[in-house]
């Protein structure tokens, strides 16, 4: 009961002057819904940095032909291709590896009936689908006997199985890549945007053998651009590494001291590290906009001081007629506290209306956690207790005839 009529001291001294209280809480709004949004924000993009990694598989390295040397100048890496379809093989067979499909990428003109389309081919195998951790959504991929054969078969991406046919399913139709006709024996299941932001689903797989007899440079013969390789788990990626890299000196003849001709690196590792990258981004954000509620805290400090010397007269007849200092206390500290709550609750529906209208016209990725919601009630309930107490305890501490001395 007590407890009841504090609370209604307390509104009904909050209410006498709503200005005041209104642009009190006022940096208690800016800053709860600073919080929420920039939160909201990195939770976003570290969704979106999720998303990404998991779309490119598990355990992933990728294995660039050479850094080699032409004449005294040094070549990129990639642009040599001094991997093989057996590398991939040998590499297969390691202990610590799960799979490995070699890839040739390229460009080309896919043409269906009256429609075209450019996109991206890779030649590979089967395990590139294991790897990449890729289902499809209708028909098939292609298997061993399709590569060893030669098969003019393809497997296409979402978007272009939207470009290319609409409506219509594509599995069994014939499309031409550069103007050789293949027949479409699946569509793969939808991914979205990789790390680096290209679509990947804009994109389709033929057999290893039909991409460079049919579609690449005879040049190419046996040869791919990259390899990539999943290990059996996290813990091993070590040991695989070392394992994939004895190997292929081994099969490529590198003596001791001479330059690898091929490069390995671990795509978990930097996605990890982009990851990492995001949510450091994240905890800044938020720090950033935490300052805001310091500084609300401190606007509400210097309002109840302010209250304090206004009402020092009031206090003195408060105690005079029998209240006691906890009582003046819990008086002061509630209304610090009804000021920062209240401030909070309007910041929470401003910064998740912010956080929506930014991710609906800026096509950002938004996030609003429950997390993030308890932590800036949390906090401002925290400033308000923090800010408000030296104000109510000056409040306390006041000698009764002093206040009513007071004008």
């Amino acid at each position: 009961m007590i407890f009841s009529s504090l609370i209604e001291t307390a509104w009904h001294a909050l209410t006498a002057h709503r200005m005041r209280s209104f642009l009190t809480m006022l940096g208690m709004v800016i800053g709860v819904a600073a919080v929420i949004l920039m939160l909201a924000i990195g939770q976003g993009a570290q969704a979106m940095v999720r998303s990404a990694i998991e779309s490119m598989g598990s355990n992933l390295f990728i294995i660039m032909s050479g850094a080699t040397s032409s004449g005294g100048a040094r070549i990129a890496s990639g642009s040599a291709p001094t991997l093989t379809l057996e590398d991939a093989d040998a590499i297969r067979a390691l202990p610590d590896i799960v799979a490995a499909a070699p890839v040739t990428p390229g460009g080309a003109q896919l043409i269906y009936g009256g429609v075209n389309w450019s996109t991206s081919v890779y030649g590979t195998t089967p395990d590139y689908a294991v790897v990449r951790d890729w289902t499809v959504a209708s028909g098939s991929f292609f298997n061993e006997a399709d590569v060893r054969r030669g098969a003019r078969v393809v497997v296409i991406g979402d978007v272009v199985a939207r470009e290319l046919f609409g409506d219509e399913d594509p599995v069994g139709k014939i499309i031409r890549i550069k103007q050789a006709p293949f027949e479409v024996i699946g569509v793969l299941a939808a991914k979205g945007q990789s790390l680096d932001g290209r679509d990947q689903d804009d994109t389709v797989m033929v057999p290893f053998s039909s991409a460079q007899q049919k579609i690449f440079s005879g040049s190419l013969r046996n040869r791919a651009r990259f390899i990539m390789v999943q290990a059996v788990s996290e813990k091993s990626m070590d040991n695989a590494e070392a394992a994939i890299n004895d190997l292929l000196r081994s099969r490529h003849r590198i003596q001791a001291g001479q330059d690898d001709d091929f490069t390995v690196r671990n795509l978990t590792a930097i996605a990890e590290t982009a990851a990492s990258t995001t949510r450091i981004m994240s905890l800044l954000l938020g720090a950033i906009a935490a300052i805001s509620l310091v500084v609300g805290g401190i606007g509400i400090m210097n309002i109840m001081l302010v209250s304090v010397t206004e009402r020092t007269r009031e206090i003195g007849i408060r105690m005079a007629i029998g209240a006691r200092r906890r009582d003046v206390l819990w008086q002061f500290l509630i209304e610090a506290l009804t000021l920062s709550l209240i401030g909070c609750g309007i910041g929470l529906l401003l910064g998740i209306g912010g956080a929506w209208l930014v991710g609906s016209l800026a096509g950002l990725p938004v996030a609003v956690t429950v997390v993030s919601v308890l932590l800036a009630v949390g906090v401002s309930f925290l400033i308000g207790v923090f800010f408000g107490f030296y104000p109510a305890r000056r409040a306390a501490g006041l000698d009764p005839i002093e206040a009513l001395r007071a004008q």
